[in-house]
Order: structure tokens, then C-alpha cells, then sequence
């Protein structure tokens, strides 16, 4: 597969990812952390926060790699 195939590919899967992932996070956060102690709502957050990163790292280094 060629760089420019695997960067669209990726580009595209990244958008999709992020957006589902940020619907879920909210949903999440919105739905059942509404009566919980604020200590709990900053933390589910900072975690949501950072989670995606992950797998949006891993797809990146997939994008970035020589043909």
C-alpha cells in the first residue's frame, strides 16, 4: 500500500474514531456521572481526555511508515 493510500486511509479513520469517541465520552459523562462527586466527574474527564490518544497514536505511526 502506498504512502498516500495509507495517509487517506488513516486520515479518515482518525475523523471517524474521534468523532464516535467524543459521542461516547459526552454521553458517558452527560448521562451517568450527573449525580456523582465532582472529584469523580474530573476524573472520568481527565481520563476521557486522554484516552484517545492511544489509538490515535498507534494510527499514526501506521500512517507514517516508509513504503
Amino acid at each position: 500500500m502506498s504512502s498516500r493510500v495509507r495517509k487517506l486511509i488513516g486520515t479518515v479513520a482518525l475523523l471517524v474514531f474521534l468523532a464516535l469517541y467524543v459521542w461516547a465520552a459526552a454521553a458517558i459523562g452527560s448521562g451517568r456521572l450527573l449525580e456523582a462527586h465532582s472529584l469523580a466527574q474530573l476524573a472520568y474527564f481527565v481520563v476521557a481526555g486522554l484516552l484517545w490518544v492511544i489509538p490515535a497514536g498507534l494510527l499514526i505511526r501506521w500512517m507514517q511508515r516508509p513504503d
